[in-house]
């Protein structure tokens, strides 16, 4: 009996040795993505992991028992907290400083740098305070500067001098730009492309364009000098003026008026004295009339200045402001001056052309009568606006001809809102109208002005998106004091700030050297709840704001 026992457990162990070996197999053709054969698990099979199991040591068992299971920890995400800010209003508020004839600034015959500075900033402050947001600021009122220039010669306007720097020295337009901005207030340069010497520049000396140029200019019978905007030598000298300033300033915007060929009255009514260039160009064989050539010369300066500013600084915005009639009879019912056929500026041409970022005619008549009216000619300026350029209207805030000045100018504001509800704005000729008139100034402030306003967008210019700013508060006993930073400071140019008291929004509109804030915790009875702050770029496009709630 001991024989048939001994050969019945070796047959047992070698059968289930066998199935054993069988399932191992079958499970790993399971594995692969060729074999689609499912194999039930044996009672042998179980009964080996069983036996496998069972073969490890008990203080294996244990160890692997007790062994905590470590779960990897994710990164908290905090989730933006969403809210509904209020619309900030976007309006261009402009105002022209002029510093030809010493008719704006500095005050004639100052001469000194620290009183020229208290000046600069009485004007500055004076926009500010009232929200205005922009200043138009004559750096080159006749070939001259007024600021350091390596092309043309310190102004008679800055120091009772052709070519003599101020003492103590500083750059004017240095600080008018780091002052303006300081106060979130874009400065544009105005320049006269082609005035070579006002009559009440001085004397001319060597140290003048006129001299050092002569083979550019021409003299008028009111005792002016020109460049001749035919002859190429003027063209490149402008156009390298212009990008010299784009280059090495930190300005918002290069400005021209309504100077290009001058007014008859300039040269006692006589034509413009440019006999020379017209022969060559008849010589050369040019083939348009005189008046087509002189406004061809012009028009293609135009364009050059634009695109040479495009490729230098895209954000630099180019703007014109010609004289508000472009022809008699256009729109129907206008008389007066023409700009085609007495400066041959070919303004509509230009404003077609989209060769500008911002178009100010000057538009300084009243709203009636009729026959140079306001409106009339700043809706017939829109609809040649093609390329749906801004378009705002130069006001004559000094010295329009109505019953009640004041009430003018707020009317002409208020319709032009009506008229450009897209892109409102308005330049103010000149900011004496404003120093000169406390009466104009309040009513401005209490009425149109009455908020802050972000200047409009400018679509058409690239611009990379901005980050959203980063937003901290602290917890004060009567305060709470909010910072907020971006990770691309040198791209913001304001930052709006936001406040919610119980249900009411808030904003302010700040420059974006100011980087932090204190707000109440109760304002008018309110409690506050939550603050919020978006950046803003040089062209006015905002990012993605960040809002926190108040604890």
């Amino acid at each position: 009996m001991k024989y048939p026992v001994i050969v019945a457990v070796i047959l047992s162990t070698v059968l289930f040795s066998c199935a054993s070996r069988k399932n191992k197999r079958s499970a790993k053709e399971l594995k692969s993505p060729n074999v689609e054969v499912v194999v039930a698990e044996s009672d042998e099979a179980k009964a080996a992991q069983k036996a496998e199991k069972e073969s490890v040591p008990i203080d294996q068992q244990t160890i692997a028992a007790e062994k905590p299971i470590v779960q990897e920890k994710k990164p908290v995400v905090e989730i933006p907290l969403r809210v509904e800010l209020p619309t900030v209003d976007r309006e261009f508020r402009g105002a022209w400083v002029a510093t030809v004839a010493n008719i704006n600034w500095p005050t004639k015959g100052n001469y000194s740098t620290e009183a020229q500075k208290r000046e600069a900033i009485q004007l500055l402050d004076l926009l500010k305070e009232n929200n205005f947001n922009a200043v138009i600021f004559q750096v080159r009122p006749s070939a001259d500067a007024l600021y350091d220039s390596p092309h043309e010669p310190w102004s008679y306007f800055l120091t009772g001098e052709i070519g003599k720097r101020p003492n103590p020295y500083y750059d004017p337009l240095t600080f008018w730009v780091e002052e303006a901005h300081k106060r979130g207030l874009e400065l544009h340069v105005w320049l006269n492309p082609y005035r070579a010497h006002h009559s009440t520049g001085g004397a001319v000396t060597s140290e003048s364009m006129v001299r050092k140029a002569s083979d550019m200019m021409v003299r008028l019978k009111n005792g002016m000098y020109w460049f001749d905007p035919a002859n190429v030598k003027t063209q490149d000298h402008a156009a390298r003026v212009v990008l010299d300033i784009v280059k090495r300033y930190d300005i918002d915007g290069v400005h021209f008026d309504d100077y290009f060929y001058p007014y008859a009255s300039y040269n006692g009514g006589a034509d413009f004295p440019d006999d020379t260039s017209w022969n060559a160009y008849r010589k050369s064989g040019g083939t348009l009339s005189r008046p087509d050539w002189r406004r061809d010369n012009v028009n293609r300066f135009i364009e050059r200045v634009y695109k040479e500013i495009k490729a230098e600084k895209n954000f630099v915005k180019f703007g014109l402001s010609p004289f508000g009639i472009w022809k008699p009879g256009y729109p129907a019912g206008i008389t007066g001056s023409s700009q085609y056929d007495e400066l041959y500026a070919d303004a509509k041409l230009w404003l077609n052309k989209g060769w500008i970022d911002y178009f100010a005619p000057q538009l300084y008549w009243p709203i009636d009568p009729p026959r140079q009216s306001f409106t009339a000619l700043l809706r017939w300026w829109e609809s040649e606006n093609t390329h749906k350029r801004h378009l705002w209207p130069g006001l004559n805030t000094v010295a329009v001809r109505a019953p009640n000045r004041t009430q003018e100018i707020v009317k002409q504001i208020e319709e032009t809102r009506k008229l450009i509800p897209n892109s409102v704005g308005a330049i103010h000729w000149s900011i004496a109208g404003l120093t000169n008139s406390p009466g104009m100034v309040q009513a401005v402030k209490s009425g149109p002005y009455n908020h802050q306003a972000l200047i409009p967008r400018s679509p058409w210019l690239r611009a990379n998106p901005l980050l959203t700013p980063s937003l901290l508060l602290t917890e004060e006993t009567s305060s709470v004091f909010a910072k907020w930073l971006h990770k691309q400071p040198n791209e913001v140019f304001h930052w709006i700030a936001y406040a919610q008291y119980g249900d009411v929004w808030e904003y302010e509109i700040i420059e974006g050297q100011q980087t932090e804030k204190s707000y109440p915790k109760v304002k008018n009875g309110r409690k506050l709840k939550t603050i919020a702050v978006k950046a803003v770029d040089r062209l006015s496009n905002e990012s993605d704001y960040i809002a926190k709630k108040v604890k």
